[in-house]
């Protein structure tokens, strides 16, 4: 889940510093593997489909491991892979202890994990506790149960407003269109309370402020890392503690402003559906004016239903249950949404969270001023609480980066890209990704990777509307394009069904004509392939100690030009310069250890390029 804004400027508190002025000292070598991990990220439904049904399995996950391990990542992040009817592609649990038969059972979990580790992978899992599934055993039991039961309380459920509760509780939208409640019908066949969803209709927000929840949840823990995981990516960590008394909220709603109050945005079609498939909601009511915005998913740390101070005390519990499973160290890691970065720094206190996605960083358009700034100011608000800042440029949220980059970075990144939008450079956004995730990964700290990204693939910009899948797509009615376009099965083999993604020839999202020439045998051992490229920088970085080194900026660095100098505990510095400008760049004497692009006839880097350079 992700918001769909774009950060223009340098954050507004960030600092210049001198030269050869240490931002951020090296880690010890001895330091804990979170820290300068790189974790690359599987959407399962894409990754690689063995029994043929179109859809990605964990069968086909642990078939392709050892296509990891070559590329030489720390560890595999899987997105949902639990009991779920799909309406948001997993991120609606009905079953947080077991798999859904679309991708397996248990045991080939088990068996993924173990394959996993035995190739020297760990895995994390997907972690879903916002909300769940209306299809819960809790969530049926709350429609059952009737008002003011235990099984209510389990939830957010209110009384609506009006003379006879006809109004929602508050005017809360919907981070997916429309508004963020839903009203029931109770066992007496009357219109009934109303429960909140801050995303789909199908996904009730629990109760936190129920001990039962907490408790609940300490058990998931337990039982995924009872069976070997190495920890957990939290959805929407920023989202569970929502403010005391649920006030209206009366502040921008963000995503896209100019959505608000558009024609035929509402959620019928949505309740319409989950009125069939959930006995006991509510029949569809139109939506009222004030139903039509879209929320965003930010976290400014003023809206009432993100960042709430509450939602620490929960990691803190969190945090107690890995640190009792001994080393290696569980990881936590953050999808929160925060703003300023100093308050995003307060979930990876040394007492909560391990890691939390920088968000900034993926945000900040392609300007050398606008990323030192960025880079600088997350450095430095993660060194204030003694955590690594964790990298990361794409995911099953947004526009990959290899096409946003190929955008006028002037203009808001867009979620998702249709035939009809303007439409990326192609050879510039791959020439500039490339450069990009070279720049990432020659950072102190983690990194996340999101797959077929090492391919350069590019976002499916010319998907045909009717295969869209993305809730956001639907409850729009196609205003908001939506994430399918990102999540487009892998390119494994241009010559066989699916492009090798499985034995059929209908994945369930279809494939564009470019990922034939970017599949994996199309790239695997040929020089200058983005493939090789990635490659090359994670054995490199993990060779001279990168992710855990010392950063100083380098002279170099300009207006149009990112230099800086990584110098680890123990070894070589290295001088890494990133050239966002027209003209070339020189680079300083020594030996070039990676390029993202050849350089000039004279050994000067070309604009939209990254070297690695041994001092």
């Amino acid at each position: 889940m992700g918001r769909v804004t774009q950060t223009t400027t340098a954050p507004a508190s960030a600092t210049v510093t001198a030269p050869d002025e240490t931002v951020h000292a090296a880690d010890a070598p001895d330091a804990p593997w979170w820290r300068d991990a790189v974790i690359y990220q599987v959407y399962p439904r894409s990754w690689a489909d063995a029994d043929g049904d179109g859809i990605g399995d964990l069968l086909g996950i642990t078939s392709r491991l050892p296509y990891l391990r070559d590329l030489g990542v720390d560890a595999l992040w899987i997105s949902p892979f639990y009991v779920s009817p799909m309406n948001d592609a997993g991120y609606d649990v009905a079953d947080y202890r077991d798999i859904d038969p679309r991708f397996g059972s248990l045991e080939d979990a088990d068996a993924l994990v173990a394959a996993a580790h035995d190739l020297g992978i760990k895995v994390v899992l997907d972690l879903v506790p916002n909300h769940t599934s209306s299809e819960h055993a809790w969530f049926r039991a709350a429609l059952a149960a009737g008002p003011g039961s235990p099984e209510r309380e389990r939830y957010v459920f209110r009384d609506g407003r009006g003379s006879n509760g006809e109004q929602p509780p508050n005017n809360w939208p919907s981070v997916f269109g429309g508004r963020g409640w839903t009203r029931v019908t109770e066992a007496d066949g009357s219109p009934g309370q109303w429960y909140l969803h801050i995303f789909d209709t199908t996904q009730p927000d629990l109760n936190w402020e129920l001990p039962e929840v907490r408790e609940e949840f300490l058990a998931i823990l337990r039982f995924w890392c009872d069976r070997g995981v190495d920890g957990f990516r939290v959805d929407v960590a920023h989202g569970l503690v929502k403010e005391a008394g649920l006030p209206d909220w009366h502040g921008p709603v963000g995503l896209y402003d100019e959505v608000a109050g558009a024609e035929g945005l509402d959620e019928d079609d949505a309740l319409e559906s989950v009125a069939v498939e959930n006995p006991g909601l509510a029949d569809p009511e139109p939506a009222g004016e004030d139903d039509t915005t879209v929320l965003d998913h930010n976290g400014t740390g003023t809206a009432p239903m993100w960042d709430q101070d509450g939602v620490h005390e929960i990691y803190r519990d969190w945090r107690a249950v890995l640190d009792s499973y001994g080393s290696p160290d569980r990881i936590l890691c953050a999808e929160a949404w925060v703003k300023p970065e100093e308050r995003l720094a307060r979930y990876v206190r040394p007492d909560e969270m391990h890691q939390a996605f920088n968000f900034d960083f993926l945000e900040t358009p392609w300007d050398a001023v606008a990323l030192r700034a960025v880079v600088e100011s997350s450095l430095r608000s993660n060194d204030a609480v003694g955590a690594p800042t964790t990298w990361v440029l794409s995911n099953h949220d947004v526009v990959r980066h290899a096409s946003r980059l190929g955008l006028d970075q002037s203009l808001p990144r867009p979620n998702g890209i249709r035939e009809d939008d303007p439409q990326p450079d192609a050879a510039l956004g791959l020439r500039r990704a490339r450069a990009a995730t070279a720049l990432m990964l020659a950072l102190p700290g983690g990194a996340y990777l999101y797959q077929g990204e090492e391919l350069g693939l590019p976002e499916h910009t010319t998907m045909p509307d009717e295969f869209r899948q993305d809730p956001t797509f639907h409850h729009t009615k196609g205003t908001v394009t939506g994430r399918d376009g990102c999540r487009v099965p892998m390119p494994w083999a241009r010559d066989e069904p699916s492009l090798g993604f499985g034995p059929g020839d209908r994945p369930w999202l279809p494939q564009p004509d470019a990922y034939a020439g970017l599949a994996v045998d199309q790239q695997e051992g040929v020089e200058g392939s983005t493939l090789e490229l990635y490659r090359r920088l994670l054995a490199t970085r993990r060779s001279l100690g990168l992710g855990g080194g010392g950063l100083a900026w380098d002279a170099r660095s300009s207006t149009t030009a990112l230099a800086f100098r990584n110098t680890p505990a123990e070894g070589v510095a290295v001088v890494v310069v990133t050239n966002l400008g027209a003209d070339p760049v020189a680079l300083p004497a020594g030996e070039v250890l990676v390029a993202s692009g050849p350089l000039t006839a004279d050994g000067s880097l070309p604009t939209d390029t990254t070297a690695w350079v041994r001092a």
